[in-house]
């Protein structure tokens, strides 16, 4: 029996025709990347299905540099990628003699690896879903939290030591029956939705890409940007980085915000245009909660660091700590999945490109 082709690839090497053989596999990643991602369990599980190269004080092999590397490639079957793996394009594939998968135990793949490298047939998986988990919860939290207007309480007791502030409490506070605008139902938004269900909320998306069965099935009202805009109390962005994106929302968009609405951004910076969103918290009309920004970090002046109704992260919602070993089991189930000749469970696609973060 053939092994299963994975989606969009070539099968493993086999042996002798007999089935897929043990693939070799090699890191290539920072160093304290692959520390962070693969713990001794990782490694043992990932030996169990693979070869692995190893360097010559014995240690799994970590390439840094593709060039000085080149004889250990030729064998190397799947590449298991991280944090700080250097670019790779189809010149750096066709230093493989049977490169068959790239294996990302990180989230996107966009910012290391070049389009042609799907037209050389190497097959790519990411452990965005993974990362999706930490963001979500990151993300739930957060609109939890800016319901509650902690931001400006924290800041209130800070300066007067009283536990109420009037001017905030007459603000709108808590969760209970509010109306949350998703904007993308990327693998993200997806999560956020599932857990936005212990709360009593109602949601709304705009996704170009959501048809009204799908969000039916979500259990979600699918309405265009201005509409959710209008009617969302807090509004969190989980839509990918592209030309379309770029400050979706901004001059244009952000007085359709409700007076007292709350934004959050988890994503990409660049979904918001900074300068354009500064009058409306420094007026107080709306909230921010902001994990990315544009630039990013903000300067060390930004007005934004010193309101009271605005919290910025220093891009922390992704994987971090235990998380990111969730990454690595991922890239591990991955390779397994390769060697017993069946196709990926979490393939990036070259049609993808264009939709995915």
């Amino acid at each position: 029996m053939q092994p299963e082709s994975p989606e969009g690839g070539p099968l493993p090497v086999t042996d002798d025709h007999v089935g897929p053989r043990r693939p070799v596999v090699c890191f290539a990643m920072a160093a304290g990347a692959f520390a962070e991602a693969f713990d001794a369990a990782a490694l043992h599980r990932l030996e169990q299905v693979a070869t692995v190269l190893r360097d010559p004080a014995g240690r799994p092999l970590l390439v840094q540099c593709f060039e000085d590397a080149a004889p250990q490639l030729r064998d190397v079957d799947v590449l298991i990628t991280g944090w700080g793996t250097a670019r790779i394009d189809a010149s750096i594939v066709s230093r493989f003699d049977h490169l068959a998968a790239i294996v990302h135990s990180a989230g996107t793949v966009k910012t290391f690896l070049d389009p042609s490298v799907w037209d050389t047939g190497v097959v790519v998986s990411s452990a965005a879903e993974a990362n999706a988990i930490p963001v979500a919860e990151f993300t739930v939290a957060t609109i939890i939290l800016a319901c509650k207007r902690a931001s400006r309480h924290i800041a209130a007791y800070r300066a007067t030591g009283l536990k109420r502030s009037f001017d905030i409490a007459a603000l709108s506070h808590g969760t209970n029956g509010i109306t949350v605008g998703v904007v993308g139902a990327s693998r993200i938004g997806r999560r956020v939705i599932e857990l936005l269900r212990v709360i009593d909320a109602t949601v709304l998306v705009s996704d170009p890409f959501l048809d009204g069965g799908e969000a039916a099935t979500l259990g979600v009202e699918l309405v265009d940007l201005p509409e959710l805009l209008r009617r969302s109390d807090a509004v969190t962005l989980h839509a990918p980085e592209n030309a379309s994106t770029r400050h979706l929302i901004g001059v244009g968009t952000l007085p359709l915000m409700r007076d007292g609405a709350v934004l959050i951004n988890t994503a990409r910076g660049s979904l918001v245009d900074t300068r354009a969103l500064e009058p409306h918290v420094v007026s107080g009309r709306l909230d921010a909660y902001l994990d990315v920004t544009e630039p990013e970090p903000l300067p060390a002046d930004s007005v934004l660091f010193r309101l009271p109704n605005v919290v910025l992260t220093p891009h922390i919602a992704g994987s971090l700590g235990n998380e990111v070993l969730r990454m690595g089991e991922s890239a591990v189930d991955e390779v397994a999945r390769l060697a017993a000749g069946r196709a990926l469970h979490f393939p990036v696609r070259a049609a993808d490109l264009g939709r995915i973060a």
